[in-house]
């Protein structure tokens, strides 16, 4: 397999034998759509209502009633037989009903929309269905789009990813364009890749494809899922160990019965007529369909709590669980980050941001009905919302609510600013932005320049001297490194050593609760902002204060846990954070 990180742009189009600015021709394209085949994942069983209705027969029990069923017709005892395959029918009735529903519902899930992507093709930016692409495609990647399938990165602006659902990191990975070396390079370390499956939340970039369908990593798990051998479960063991040993018995029965008989003298048809008649009598002809009922109930009361259960044993075997080995992110967390708490020398006020299917939204009505407790407060969510990439939008299906558009750390930040009335909208007409230094992994901060577009006595800003104000947030400890200052109150008070040991405590004390936290600073500017440069504008800055994020677990989680651990279940939390909240997640 080519090592895809390791190339440089030159030689991985030549071996791709594609072009970055024309991309492929619709010829080649069409060619190579016939060699790879469609860019989708493949389900090697397809939905087969003969084969779920094999499975319901061929059950060991279901195969026994019907031999029974068959032996009383022979013997004339038709109201045997006819009893008999009633049950039968019954059973396997009420086990293709269920499967097959299921089977239908989760093959309804999968026919979602089929993206769209776009793609550079005969030198046009074209709109395509992403099952259409191919490898040697150079497709078009911004924010919000999901990524249609794996590619090296040509170039990245920025670009940042959410691949929790491959790798189970909830924060989103900065990509890069340049050659990655190693041997055996973990998937989460392969910044200059993009995956099918993840989602860009900020950024764009151009990418080359290099695997599609089942080729690619989300392909190659799909295919080990399905290429798993299916284990019976604790009751088809069970039962398949009776009916073997009901089986074992009728045996034995009509062979003592047979012989006893002929030791006696007895009319050897008789006897066996005889024998065989007690052996049907021996089979519970009820026990598979009060199973199946049983288990159909079961699943059914499951299926109200948004539990679908593809195969009927299955109920069963869920209540055999003992060990719950659970990933962390999306599975025990809601997969978003969100502002709980903000913290200006250890004046704090918490934050409930609400939720929507993981994403941070907003209610309309309850804009402004949280009013910071400490001015600064205001002045820190107004930085965090000023120095930040992500809006807010309204759905036209859904008017009420707002929905953070881009990277989620900064959609928390916008949601988090809008509570509490500071509208990013509102914010940036009174200071639209100028210039920026986009974030780097190096500097681990942004900063952004504003201009102050109303009269200087028309606020009460702390910058309304001064034409311009820059914004930055980032990691706490590099942003101390160019901070001089600390807005304390209403003023600016110098940064010395008692200041940032309480900065730094409190810092520690979010980390070791759980919480992502970043820090946020401004500096007034007397210069035009093209006569600054980083340097220029990222030192002799005022820290404002610390905002605490963490990914929320999900509604009723606590009492899940609490269930499964009175019903003598053990929990095992499986995750990869990384940083001080290591312990307290698990927690």
């Amino acid at each position: 397999m080519t090592e895809w990180t390791h190339l440089e742009k030159e030689p991985l189009l030549n071996s791709l034998k594609s072009n970055l600015d024309t991309g492929l021709t619709q010829a080649e394209a069409k060619k190579r759509l016939a060699e790879y085949g469609p860019n989708e994942l493949i389900e090697w069983s397809e939905i087969n209502p003969w084969r779920i209705l094999w499975e319901q027969l061929t059950a060991v029990m279901v195969i026994i009633l019907i031999v029974a069923a068959v032996i009383s017709a022979l013997l004339g005892d038709y109201k045997d037989a006819t009893a008999i395959m009633v049950i039968v029918i019954l059973n396997a009735v009420l086990g293709f009903s269920q499967e097959f529903r299921a089977e239908k519902a989760m093959a309804a899930l999968k026919r979602l929309a089929v993206p769209t992507v776009k793609v550079r093709r005969d030198g046009q930016v074209r709109e395509i269905s992403a099952t259409e692409l191919v490898p040697g495609d150079i497709v078009l990647l911004e924010a919000g789009s999901a990524v249609p399938a794996d590619g090296r990165l040509l170039e990245s602006i920025n670009l940042r990813a959410q691949e929790a659902a491959l790798t189970g990191e909830s924060e989103p990975v900065e990509k890069t364009d340049t050659p990655i070396f190693g041997e055996n390079i973990p998937l989460g370390d392969r910044k200059n890749m993009v995956f099918m499956g993840t989602n860009i939340t900020y950024g764009r970039g151009t990418a080359v494809i290099t695997a599609t369908g089942m080729a690619t990593e989300l392909g190659h798990i799909a295919d080990m899922l399905q290429t798993v051998k299916r284990e019976p479960t604790p009751l088809q063991r069970r039962l398949e160990q009776l009916g073997r040993g009901l089986a074992v018995a009728a045996i034995v029965i009509v062979a003592i019965v047979f012989v006893l008989g002929l030791l006696r003298g007895e009319d050897p048809k008789l006897m066996f007529l005889t024998a065989i008649s007690m052996a049907v009598a021996a089979i519970p002809e009820g026990l598979p369909a009060v199973v199946t009922i049983g288990l159909a109930i079961g699943a059914q009361r499951l299926l109200k709590r948004q539990s679908l259960i593809r195969k009927l044993p299955a109920v069963e075997t869920l209540g055999s669980v003992t060990v719950i080995c659970s990933d962390k992110t999306g599975t025990l967390t809601e997969n978003r980050m969100t502002v709980t708490i903000l913290d200006v020398l250890g004046e704090t006020q918490r934050i409930e941001a609400l939720l929507d299917e993981g994403v941070p939204v907003l209610d309309a009505e309850l804009i402004a009905t949280e009013k910071p407790q400490v001015r600064s407060l205001g002045l820190l969510l107004k930085a965090a919302a000023l120095c930040n990439d992500a809006i807010l939008q309204t759905p036209p299906e859904d008017p009420k609510h707002y929905r953070a558009i881009g990277d989620p750390t900064e959609g928390a930040l916008v949601v988090a600013a809008a509570k509490l009335g500071l509208r990013k909208s509102e914010l940036e007409t009174r200071w639209p932005r100028v210039a920026e230094v986009p974030f780097t992994s190096e500097r681990k901060r942004m900063t952004t320049v504003h201009r102050f577009a109303a009269a200087p006595n028309q606020t009460d800003a702390p910058w309304r001297n001064a034409p311009y104000v820059a914004f930055c947030k980032g990691a706490v400890d590099g942003l101390l490194g160019i901070t001089t200052e600390v807005w304390a109150g209403d003023k600016a008070v110098p940064l010395t050593a008692e200041l940032r040991e309480r900065i730094m405590a409190s810092n520690n004390q979010l980390a070791a609760n759980g919480q992502r936290i970043l820090g946020v600073a401004f500096r007034p500017l007397d210069i035009e902002p093209d006569k600054a440069d980083e340097a220029i504008l990222e030192q002799e800055m005022v820290f404002i204060g610390l905002i605490g994020m963490m990914d929320p677990p999900r509604p009723g989680l606590g009492r899940s846990a609490r269930a499964g651990t009175v019903q003598s279940r053990l929990w095992h939390q499986v995750f990869r954070p990384h940083g001080l909240d290591r312990v307290e997640r698990g927690q």
